[in-house]
């Protein structure tokens, strides 16, 4: 029986379940099932949520459902102080397991992670998001958007011009992504493209409603050089410089400054309305308009220059209104001269008014006018005859201009300048600036024209010389040059005379050569053409080797000897006399006359 029993009990047991720790093949399938839904599928590289169940000052302790947690640095949760025990926060698994079979995770990185997948999803969808303003930056702020740090540039803050930066650091505003650059990981964003968008309706209200000569009010959103910009509520208008006032303006910020509100007219706009052209000077009357009524021609007036060119200076007399003196109705000089030489920018200056239009809102000025006409009484200041003091202005081929006063010029003749030289060009006997003496010859009022004559201040030489270079005497000359195959001979006072070829001869056979001094033997003078021809070779070819008498009788003779020792007492030291040993030759003269 018991025999039975035992190979009953050994043939029923469940060898299988003891093997399998009590639980047969179905029962611990179905354990294994509830096993590993108990355990989380956790990949590298993957962005997971994990809970928080830990909190110290440097370490954030995350549960992923992992074998063990994850440790985050605490300072990765600087932008939520609000963090607490039993969070739910993302992480990146960056290794399941180190050396020390740590699991590593990272709360910034799956923040980057999931913010560009965000940041890509609002710039397609045009979803407005909102940011934290970190700091300023060259050109714009750097915003914090979902953990990515943004671009927001100047131009994109606002509407209207952002003058300070700062006033925006540390705050949190709402934003539109319009630019990402993958490759350089770089995010735009803009808080202006939401204002614009509110002011777009209003916009097209303020532009469907706009007409020419329109006043509305604006403020000052922009100076420029150029020009300001007033924002009309959403659309911009430009007042130009010159619309600013009648006056002259150097600068706009003259007139206005930024954030000033201004009634404006508007002047023109182009089809689409895009480019409105305001005025502000078009409120006022046009002072032209206001002009004292009493004002004629021949009245004096009181302006400043405000505008100068080389052929005149623009004077305002009242806001708006200028007069222009030309550079010829600044002085009675008829020198060409710039106006620059007689005005500046700034200079407060009285003149008369010679033409005024009102219609076509021209004036014409002159400050000459105030100033007496010198030749109004130039045949009693200058009469016929009369001896001056004159300076050298510029020459022409015929002359010498010269200024005897501001407004009054003459004209020296060149025959009138030398009774003894022969002048090619007025430049050989005098230079710019020099001061010379002239004598009035004749005088044209109605044209304004002096003739002058500077050898007419002195006896005509040549009557002297008539007596002193008689045909017959003899003189010592230098041989100067040589032209037209004659000798030029220096003699005494100046005087040149001419020695043909054939008469530089001398006793020996040789000719005289240039710089040779020697006598000479007068055989032609001509007074008119005051010409003296001499020769040397008559000295020797007469018999004579000593100087000859004149032929006109011995008086001449002893007077040509006293004449030939003043010449030397006077000329000693110079080849060439000047016009100043005239006066000696006048006492020779006298002298001469009364036979001393």
């Amino acid at each position: 029986m018991a025999k039975n029993i035992e190979a009953q009990g050994t043939a029923d047991f469940d060898w299988e379940a003891l093997q399998l720790d009590g639980y047969n093949q179905v029962e611990r399938s179905e354990l294994g099932d509830r096993y590993e839904k108990t355990l989380t599928s956790i990949m590298e590289k993957e962005v997971i949520q994990g809970t928080v169940v830990m909190i110290n000052k440097k370490e954030v302790i995350i549960n992923i459902g992992y074998k063990s947690e994850g440790v985050v640095a605490a300072n990765e949760f600087r932008y939520n102080p609000d963090l607490k025990v039993g969070d739910v926060v993302d992480v990146y698994v960056d290794c399941l397991e180190d050396k020390t079979g740590q699991l590593i995770v990272s709360h910034r990185t799956a923040r980057m992670h999931s913010a560009w997948i965000r940041v890509n999803d609002v710039l397609r969808t045009g979803e407005i998001i909102t940011g934290y303003v970190k700091c300023r930056t060259k050109g714009g702020l750097i915003v914090d958007v979902f953990g990515i740090e943004a671009f927001l540039p100047g131009s994109q803050i606002d509407v209207k011009p952002i003058r300070d930066y700062d006033i925006y650091v540390g705050k949190n505003m709402e934003f539109k992504v319009v630019k990402i650059n993958e490759e350089f990981r770089n995010v735009v964003v803009s808080h202006k493209a939401l204002i614009e968008a509110e002011l777009e309706e209003q916009k097209k209200q303020i532009i469907s409603g706009l007409e020419k000569g329109q006043v509305l009010e604006g403020v000052v959103k922009n100076i420029t050089s150029y020009g300001v910009f007033i924002d009309l509520g959403g659309v911009d208008g430009l007042i130009h410089i010159t619309d600013l006032s009648w006056g002259r303006v150097t600068h706009p910020e003259e007139m206005l400054e930024l954030d000033q509100k201004i009634n404006v007219v508007i002047l023109d706009f182009d089809d689409d309305k895009k480019r409105i052209a305001l005025g502000l000077k078009q409120l006022q009357p046009h002072p032209w308009d206001s002009l004292d009524t009493n004002l004629n021609v021949g009245d004096k007036v009181t302006g400043k220059v405000v505008v100068m060119a080389d052929y005149g200076a623009f004077i305002e007399i009242a806001a708006g209104v200028e007069g222009l003196i030309h550079v010829s109705e600044m002085s009675w000089s008829q020198h060409l001269r710039s106006a620059q030489d007689f005005l500046k920018i700034g200079d407060s200056v009285e003149a008369v008014v010679l033409t005024l239009d009102r219609e076509e809102r021209k004036m014409s000025l002159g400050i000459k006018q105030l100033m007496p006409d010198p030749w109004n009484d130039i045949e009693i200041k200058y009469a016929v005859g009369t001896r001056h003091s004159a300076k050298v202005r510029n020459f022409t081929n015929f002359g010498v201009f010269v200024e005897l006063e501001e407004g009054v010029d003459g004209l020296i003749h060149i025959s009138d300048l030398s009774w003894q030289k022969k002048i090619k060009h007025p430049s050989e006997f005098c230079k710019v600036g020099d001061a010379m003496e002239v004598l009035v010859l004749e005088i044209d009022r109605d044209n304004r024209r002096i003739s002058l004559g500077h050898k007419q201040l002195e006896e005509n030489p040549w009557d002297v010389f008539e007596n002193t270079f008689a045909e017959g005497s003899v003189h010592n000359g230098t041989i100067i040059d040589m032209k037209d195959k004659s000798g030029i001979v220096a003699l005494p006072y100046g005087v040149e005379g001419i020695c043909p070829s054939k008469h530089l001869r001398k006793e020996d056979g040789s000719n005289a050569k240039v710089e040779e001094t020697l006598d000479f033997k007068v055989i032609e003078f001509n007074k008119d053409a005051k010409k003296i021809v001499l020769s040397h070779t008559r000295l020797f070819e007469e018999g004579d080797d000593k100087p000859s008498t004149p032929s006109k009788g011995g008086s001449k003779k002893a007077a040509g000897s006293s004449t030939d020792q003043a010449v030397k007492a006077i000329n000693q030291s110079a080849e060439k006399s000047t016009l100043g040993d005239l006066d000696a030759l006048a006492e020779l003269k006298e002298k001469m006359e009364r036979g001393e």
